[in-house]
């Protein structure tokens, strides 16, 4: 059975001492609610929080993940994080492919592709985004463009190494923006993508996959999103800054 997942994104905010407050507050509300028993919570904070939120984790009910990693395994590439780094800090997820980093850094599918590997060689699962800007939906090419951000960045993988992603449908005009897909838009794309999982690899693997949405999700929407069929979580922005907001969200399930 195929898990629930809220990974928090933090994106780069937050002081140490912040971050250090909001993740031992998340500890104390996990022993105080216990999470269904299929579901996991991820926190992804930036870099330099990454071994404190570990340490945390050792004794809690969540995992940690990155925000992004190098396509490159070593060398000459100056404020780079490798996927080796982040395996020695215990670091089981990472997020790939963020629209951001899509926008922001110019990041192609092909450059995704080379980070799901090297995260893959490492053991660490990656959290590969996808997803529409608003002119692409206007123009009804949101299918067009996930198709191909999908094929060309995970579609190289086998179904063994595929079995390890985790999805993330980010309709982009909906991040920050206080838009959101209506739960029928999130189950529709969501229900796509796993067509096309399942015209690759079959459905037993497409069954397997959990595809997160990450568009706003908000203790007010997510039990609705979360009770679509195809819908198994989401990738949190603005909400996973504040430890209450967040904790509803994980147990909207």
């Amino acid at each position: 059975m195929r898990k629930n997942i809220v990974a928090g994104n933090w994106k780069m905010n937050k002081t140490f001492e912040q971050a250090d407050e909001l993740v031992s507050t998340l500890v104390e509300k996990l022993e105080e609610t216990e999470l269904k028993q299929n579901t996991l919570m991820i926190l992804c904070p930036p870099y330099p929080y990454l071994e404190m939120s570990t340490d945390y984790s050792n004794d809690s009910y969540f995992m940690v993940g990155a925000q992004d990693v190098s396509e490159h395994e070593e060398g000459a590439f100056t404020g780079e994080v490798s996927a080796a780094m982040l395996e020695s800090m215990d670091v089981e997820y990472c997020i790939v492919g963020h629209s951001e980093r899509r926008q922001y850094f110019h990041e192609s599918d092909q450059q995704v592709a080379a980070k799901v590997n090297q995260l893959l060689a490492h053991e660490i699962r990656p959290i590969v985004c996808c997803g529409e800007v608003l002119e692409e939906r206007e123009a009804n090419k949101q299918f067009d463009v996930v198709k191909r951000q999908i094929c060309d960045g995970l579609f190289h993988l086998s179904a063994e190494q595929f079995a390890s992603v985790v999805i993330a449908y980010e309709p982009v005009w909906a991040i920050g923006t206080g838009k959101t897909a209506t739960p029928e838009q999130a189950q529709e794309m969501h229900a796509f993508i796993r067509s096309l999982i399942a015209e690759k690899y079959g459905k037993e693997v497409a069954d397997e996959t959990s595809i997160l949405y990450g568009g706003s999700c908000k203790p007010g929407n997510a039990k609705e999103l979360f009770a679509n069929p195809d819908v198994d979580g989401g990738l949190i922005g603005g909400a996973s800054l504040k430890a209450d907001d967040f904790m509803a969200i994980a147990t909207a399930f």
